[in-house]
């Protein structure tokens, strides 16, 4: 069988070798004679996997032993409303910077729950870039800051992070975690659904430091509650257990490539050729993103028509490119080139690209 180019936004490409493994394994997990999807939750096997998942993520991402690394479900749009239903207490406000749209509905949430304030936007320019922050900016009482790492509807990603001082910094990473290299010990907590970088859909990794959690909002439903899930290990209830085995999987081959370092060298060689492509181009195909905000991980661009774009997408499908559509908001056409997907794929990409440019 033929793989597709497979530049979807998520849920997205996973490795080759991480499927081949699944698949092997899918029918006698271990030797029980069972999936893993069969096994107890409650059992020694899946335990294995489970707290093995936590390690490898630990180790990969350097994470200080005061941070809580948790498995829950629904994505990073339930964390929109459960961050500032723990943290978001009476008489404190929420700071949010807005680069894209995921960032507005997470501001979006925390305006039900209480007082929050904007802090910086890019909104006025179509959201091509990450505003100047200025550090002492912050509301008087701020429960936290709130930021999106990674937009993958408008290709921007923030290249360095604010340093706040006694404001917690919360970050949505679910485009881009474990791309590159972090300081954990710059953010008081890190969510991220997993159908990008980290595994399938259906798990989302919540890694929270002990001392945001002590100031945390003790009367909420029990599920609700971050510290449910600390106390339980993320078994309070049954957890998605393939999705987190598929996920200890992706973790264990970042391992075996060497690490977030050996992976950060290779997104950053995938996105200069396809950056490259564009902007040698001569003006035919446009990045969305404004130079120095450019994303490693979603390249957003145009063509010079909707005519052209809409043959560029028809051909490109045809020959196995597979998720170039841009996002409905900007149009246009965008290639995710998370993780696993190979650097073949976005050579062959940019050889198409050129074809495609010398031929209209």
């Amino acid at each position: 069988m033929q793989r597709a180019y497979n530049f979807n936004a998520g849920p997205s490409a996973l490795p080759l070798e991480v499927l081949n493994r699944a698949q092997a394994e899918l029918l006698n997990f271990k030797g029980t004679g069972m999936s893993v999807m069969e096994l107890s939750h409650r059992s020694k096997e899946y335990d294995q996997v489970h707290q093995q998942a936590i390690s490898d993520l630990r180790s990969l991402l350097r994470i200080p032993d005061d941070y809580h690394v948790l498995f829950l479900q629904g994505g990073a749009s339930l964390q929109f409303s459960m961050i500032p239903m723990n943290f978001l207490t009476p008489g404190k406000t929420a700071d949010y910077i807005l680069t894209g749209s995921w960032s507005q509905k997470a501001l979006d949430e925390a305006n039900k729950h209480g007082e929050t304030h904007v802090l910086a936007t890019s909104k006025e320019e179509k959201y091509s870039y990450i505003p100047e922050i200025d550090v002492t900016n912050h509301s008087i009482n701020s429960a936290y800051v709130h930021i999106t790492s990674n937009n993958t509807i408008y290709g921007t990603q923030w290249e360095t992070y604010p340093t706040y001082e006694n404001v917690p910094l919360i970050a949505d990473m679910s485009s881009d975690i474990l791309s590159r290299e972090i300081n954990i010990n710059q953010f008081d907590m890190i969510y991220a659904g997993a159908q990008k970088n980290l595994g399938p859909s259906g798990v989302t990794v919540a890694i929270i430091k002990d001392s945001l959690l002590k100031q945390g909002n003790s009367n909420l439903p029990t599920m609700l509650d971050y510290n449910t899930h600390v106390k339980s290990n993320s078994l309070y209830n049954t957890p998605p257990t393939f999705s987190i085995y598929m996920l200890s999987l992706v973790l264990d081959w970042v391992k075996q490539q060497g690490g977030v370092p050996a992976i950060e060298a290779k997104n950053n060689e995938k996105a200069a050729l396809l950056y490259n492509t564009i902007d040698d181009s001569d003006g035919f195909y446009k990045a969305h993103a404004k130079t120095g905000s450019r994303s490693i991980m979603n390249v957003s661009y145009t063509l010079p028509n909707e005519e052209l774009t809409k043959k560029f997408l028809t051909q490109a499908k045809e020959k196995g490119f597979i998720g170039l559509n841009g996002h409905r908001s900007i149009g246009g056409c965008r290639a995710s080139i998370y993780n696993a997907v190979p650097y073949e794929s976005v050579e062959a990409l940019a050889s198409f690209m050129e074809v495609f440019k010398s031929e209209n």
